[in-house]
C-alpha cells in the first residue's frame, strides 16, 4: 500500500482526534452500556442499542484513523527550503483569468481538504494541475464546471 501525503497539521489533528476518542468517548461509552445493561431485558432496550451502535461507530473511527496515520508520509513544509514550485503542504495565489478573481488554497491530503477553509485536496482536479508548476505559470484545468485557466501568482510555504 502507499503511502498518503498527509500535513503536519493534519497528522496532529487525527492524533488530537484519536486521543479524545480513546481516553473520553470509550470510557463514556463503556459506562453508558454499562448503565443501560443495568436496566434488565437487553432485546428491548433501546439505550443499550443505541450505546452498543454508538461503541461500533467510535471504535471503527479509531481503526480508521490508525490507519490512516500508520499508511501517512508527513510532510511539514516549514521543514522545507522555500522556492517557488508547487509542491505538496504549500499555499498558493491563484488568479483566475476568465472571472479575474484570485484564490488562495493549501494544497493538502484528501482527508484534511476543506474548500470553504481554503483546503485543497491533491487529488482535485486544480491540485494536480498546478503540482510541479512555477509562479507566473498558466494552467488550463478541466474542473466540474469547465475549463478554467490559472495564473500561479504566488506559492508560499507557510
Amino acid at each position: 500500500m502507499s503511502k498518503a501525503p498527509l500535513t503536519q497539521e493534519g497528522a496532529d489533528a487525527l492524533r488530537d482526534e484519536l486521543k479524545h476518542l480513546k481516553n473520553i468517548e470509550r470510557p463514556r461509552i463503556t459506562k453508558a452500556i454499562a448503565e443501560a445493561r443495568a436496566h434488565g431485558d437487553l432485546k428491548e432496550n433501546a439505550e443499550y442499542h443505541a450505546a452498543k451502535e454508538e461503541q461500533g461507530m467510535s471504535e471503527a473511527r479509531i481503526r480508521d484513523i490508525e490507519g490512516k496515520l500508520a499508511n501517512a508520509q508527513i510532510i511539514d513544509i516549514k521543514t522545507m527550503p522555500p522556492s517557488d514550485k508547487v509542491i505538496f503542504g504549500v499555499t498558493v495565489v491563484l488568479y483566475d483569468i476568465s472571472s479575474e478573481e484570485k484564490f488562495r488554497y493549501r494544497i493538502v491530503g484528501e482527508d484534511e481538504a476543506d474548500i470553504t477553509k481554503g483546503l485543497l485536496s491533491i487529488s482535485s482536479p486544480i491540485a494536480r494541475a498546478i503540482i510541479g508548476k512555477y509562479e507566473s505559470d498558466e494552467v488550463q484545468v478541466q474542473t466540474p464546471g469547465g475549463l478554467k485557466e490559472f495564473e500561479i501568482m504566488e506559492v508560499l510555504y507557510i
